[in-house]
């Protein structure tokens, strides 16, 4: 960052705090639920603290949140702790589903729309001191460089994940060819992995190479951001944010300051990032329950399964003999087996969506079908609940071998999917002979999880420090 943006970021934010206003951060994030949850977690973190903090996307996301959450756009927003949070989205016109369309318009419009959501902010007397961005969208901290903005970067993945992308990037690591399970990768701080546990998003045969491409192109231009923040705490992944410091490229690796887990804190929930409205009956179904009965099943908000995999799914849930709650999302209800959800009702609870969160900490739920997303295993590891692993793409196969083999909470569902499959991984979380040694690991990873983001600790500390040194800047000018 050049001394002429920092020094028109400062006067940003002492044209703010003139005004009488605490200093602005805008944050801007990738369309898609999975970057939704933690940046908007992340926003409601910083503005508890004392900052006035505007969560931005694209104009469709803005519509999905007011409808589903009931956010609303513009004006002075809600108030949060210390500070505000506020919601005022990009005017760029897009209503798209395809995702190679997707990320074709946001690199062409997305940097035009950015830059006038920026410039409104001047002129409605709330000018910018900082841009928050995410991975997906690399032009986010070029867009405020020009405006003389400092800007920061929310990694949404793990520490784990950033470190093999960032040594692939720079090339000092080659990986095992596709057909060579057999062969082991080693990397500083990471234990020995085969191909099929790094991110299938950096193999030949990854089908979503835009995708690919803008990860790649944020590593490349991440030291453009003054702040590298990441969705992980300090106790789960010390050794690879040490190791990281010792990789020698021009210029080195950014420091990684770990902020999470992004997850909901008590008193915040009100303003949430839900795109899909969720059931209302969930908690209270689980409520008649007696503790660890419950098989939670969920593969998150972009993983689809074929007709056949959601039949295997339901055959075999219902065959563990257990209450189960399983979320099929509205685009893949109509694959369920005739009959189904009559042949399991009183039983079985199948909703669109649920409220994670608060489903994971009920005593009722036993363990977790999870496709690994990097938001839902922190959500398990916070909550301190075992998982059965059935990762399908890009980071989830990383986090499955991180949450099986290194964590020691869970157990893995392989492809392809079959019914005894998912019968003998719910024994084998729930009931089997590894399942007490599953719930102590977990119960452990939870507390730690929790005391990091507790007040004082590690990821609590790191949000403070930015959000003084932000209030620092202001003051100085």
């Amino acid at each position: 960052m050049g001394e002429e943006a920092a020094a028109a970021t400062v006067t940003a934010a002492a044209a703010a705090a003139a005004s009488g206003g605490a200093p602005h951060l805008l944050l801007i994030c990738f369309p898609g639920q999975g970057h939704v949850n933690p940046m908007l977690r992340l926003a409601k973190r910083i503005a508890a603290k004392g900052l006035v903090v505007t969560f931005s996307s694209t104009s469709a996301i803005g519509a999905k949140l007011v409808e589903s959450s009931g956010v609303s756009v513009g004006g002075d927003g809600v108030p949060l702790g210390g500070g505000r949070i506020r919601f005022e989205f990009l005017e760029d016109g897009f209503d798209g589903s395809d995702l190679d369309e997707l990320m074709r318009h946001l690199g062409t419009a997305g940097p035009a729309a950015f830059a006038e959501l920026l410039a409104r902010q001047e002129a409605a007397g709330r000018p910018v001191a900082c841009v928050v961005g995410n991975p997906f969208i690399p032009w986010a901290v070029d867009v405020a460089a020009a405006a003389g903005i400092l800007s920061a970067v929310l990694w949404v993945q793990s520490c784990a994940v950033f470190s093999l992308y960032y040594h692939r990037v720079h090339g000092l690591v080659e990986f095992p060819p596709e057909d060579d399970l057999d062969a082991r990768l080693t990397l500083p701080g990471l234990p020995a992995m085969s191909v099929a546990d790094v991110p299938s998003f950096l193999l030949p045969s990854n089908p979503y190479m835009s995708l690919t491409e803008a990860i790649q192109q944020q590593i490349r231009t991440i030291d453009k951001a003054t702040w590298v923040f990441v969705n992980s705490f300090t106790e789960l992944e010390r050794d690879v944010v040490d190791a990281l410091r010792g990789v020698a490229t021009s210029p080195p690796p950014p420091p990684l300051i770990p902020v999470g887990p992004l997850i909901e804190l008590e008193g915040d929930a009100a303003v949430r990032g839900d795109m899909i409205r969720a059931a209302d009956d969930c908690v209270g179904w689980l409520d008649e329950h007696p503790p660890r009965s419950v098989v939670y099943a969920s593969l998150g908000s972009v993983v689809v399964l074929s007709a056949g995999e959601v039949a295997e799914m339901a055959h075999g849930l219902a065959s563990t003999g257990r209450p189960f709650l399983w979320v099929v999302r509205p685009d893949s209800r109509a694959l369920l087996p005739e009959g189904f959800l009559d042949a399991v009702a009183g039983r079985g609870m199948v909703v669109p969506w649920s409220p994670q969160e608060q489903v994971l900490v009920h005593p009722a739920v036993a363990c977790f079908l999870t496709h690994c997303g990097w938001n839902s295993t922190l959500e398990t590891v916070a909550a301190g609940v075992p998982v059965v692993a059935f990762p399908q793409w890009g980071d989830q196969c990383t986090d499955a071998m991180f949450l099986v083999d290194e964590l020691g909470m869970g157990v893995r569902l392989r492809a392809p999917l079959r019914r005894g499959a998912v019968r003998d991984a719910v024994d084998a979380a729930v009931a089997g002979p590894d399942a007490g040694a599953m719930r102590s690991s977990a119960a452990a990873w939870s507390a730690a999880a929790r005391a990091a983001v507790a007040a004082g600790g590690s990821s609590d500390r790191h949000v403070e420090a930015f959000v003084e040194e932000v209030k620092a800047r202001a003051a100085k000018a």
